[in-house]
């Protein structure tokens, strides 16, 4: 069943990693644009996951987030991201001037700020406000859409990159400072090895879904495959014609599964067709048009209802809301994914 095999790829289901940087390296890259969901994403795929485990890797550099693939907001494992930045840098540089294309950025300018980035940032993490506020003081333009060009193009040309938090606040530091160095890849090796990612993590899944998430040119993608074709298997889900990792498993699930996956959880976002676990008629509850993820509740593979957290002041309260209105779903396991959520915060919160 495709959703069984899923839900153990993607660690939902007996995971195998104590580590967040074990979980990331398997997962390749976990999307990260909503930063404190980001973190309940690693920890639910955690054997036992904790707000403090995770954010102590993001301190320690083991895990870093920055724009990456697509490109967007990603969380990869440190020894990863130089190969990932170089596969997809040219894409992203491209991708970038055409969101900011509203404003003439010229080249100078943009190598002036980049080196002045550099000094900034040189034995110290700063906050995007710092450091857009120190860049405006040494002359350079306060435009809003400049100022995130030259971050994210920073970003992309392996720069900079998420340094040390500072009261649950993301700063940027130097990647150079951050990261050891690892040996280069050629080109065809990074394809496979992202491909060999993507599939073990993320299968069943198609081409088309594999070009979605990595943000490769459909003849890269096809290409990656094409390496790694002997670690994959073809199989038939309905109308599709997906690639399985030979390392995944279909052993049937023992007991009934419900998580409250975060915003733009990797179940849901990293495939471009989704209507294999979630009714399309109820897709705008679960992801908007222009590209907004919400929190929504996984049952037994499937996208059944939302969820979000209700302030108080003496615990965590979750409110649900199911798309059928008479869900047959045990109010126990509702219970448990609750109370595993407020576990994962401790007193945090």
């Amino acid at each position: 069943m495709l959703t069984n095999i899923r839900l153990q790829c993607q660690q939902l289901t007996n995971s195998r990693f104590e580590t967040p940087k074990e979980l990331v390296t398997w997962m390749g890259a976990i999307q990260a644009q909503n930063y404190p969901m980001v973190k309940r994403a690693i920890g639910i795929r955690l054997k036992s996951g904790s707000l403090s485990v995770v954010e102590e890797a993001l301190q320690k550099g083991e895990i870093i987030r920055t724009h990456v693939m697509r490109p967007t907001w990603h969380i990869v494992a440190a020894e990863d991201l130089r190969w990932m930045l170089k596969l997809c840098k040219q894409r992203n540089i491209a991708a970038f001037k055409s969101w900011c294309s509203q404003i003439n950025i010229g080249e100078k300018e943009y190598q002036k700020c980049k080196q002045d980035i550099e000094k900034i940032l040189e034995g110290k993490s700063l906050t995007k406000e710092e450091l857009e506020k120190t860049l405006v003081q040494m002359s350079h333009s306060g435009d809003p859409i400049f100022l995130k060009y030259c971050l994210n193009r920073s970003e992309s040309e392996g720069i900079i990159c998420s340094g040390i938090d500072r009261k649950q606040k993301p700063t940027y530091a130097l990647l150079e400072e951050r990261i050891p160095p690892v040996k280069e890849l050629h080109k065809e090796e990074a394809l496979a090895k992202l491909a060999t990612y993507y599939f073990r993590s993320h299968s069943p899944a198609s081409l088309e879904d594999f070009t979605w998430w990595s943000g490769l040119l459909i003849s890269e993608a096809k290409q990656a495959i094409e390496t790694i074709k002997s670690e994959l298997h073809v199989e038939k889900y309905g109308s599709f014609e997906l690639h399985v990792h030979e390392s995944c498993s279909n052993a049937p699930s023992t007991r009934p599964q419900l998580h409250l996956l975060p915003s733009y959880d990797e179940y849901l976002i990293s495939y471009k067709e989704r209507g294999t676990v979630i009714d399309p008629v109820h897709h705008p509850k679960a992801f908007s048009n222009n590209g907004i993820f919400y929190p929504v509740i996984l049952y037994n593979g499937r996208i059944v209802g939302n969820w979000k957290k209700i302030a108080q002041r003496s615990q965590i309260k979750i409110e649900t809301t199911f798309f059928e209105r008479q869900p047959k779903i045990e109010k126990a396991l509702l219970e448990d994914a609750i109370e595993r959520y407020r576990e994962f915060y401790n007193t945090r919160e």
